[in-house]
């Protein structure tokens, strides 16, 4: 994944993975205490709104990350934010279209993302 590659001059890879799992845990415990939530974009990408402590971990890999460990969180954020009629759309997600801006602009995949 591309935020595994996002890395401070000093950190290795196995730091930076862990420095993922932990930013990682911190958005499944905001997306269960409802302090941050999933939002889908115009072309059906989800976003995190109000996820702090992100550690330069992107939506889209965070989304790609929590969906590969079947994440109980993620999968009730994505019902919560599906029930307004927007559906996620898999194959944006798989393109890698992201936003850094909290869903005011739209970027195409950087690669592997």
């Amino acid at each position: 994944m591309a935020c595994e590659s996002r890395r401070s001059p000093e950190q290795t890879e196995a730091d930076r993975k862990a420095q993922i799992k932990r930013a990682l845990a911190k958005l499944e415990a905001a997306l269960k205490a409802r302090a941050a939530s999933l939002s889908i974009g115009p072309n059906g990408q989800p976003f995190f709104v109000g996820w702090k402590d992100r550690d330069d971990v992107g939506d889209v890999c965070a989304y790609r990350m929590l969906k590969a460990s079947n994440s109980w969180e993620l999968r009730q954020a994505v019902a919560r934010a599906e029930a307004s009629g927007k559906k996620v759309n898999e194959k944006a997600v798989a393109s890698g279209s992201h936003t850094h801006d909290g869903g005011s602009t739209w970027h195409p995949g950087h690669g592997k993302e």
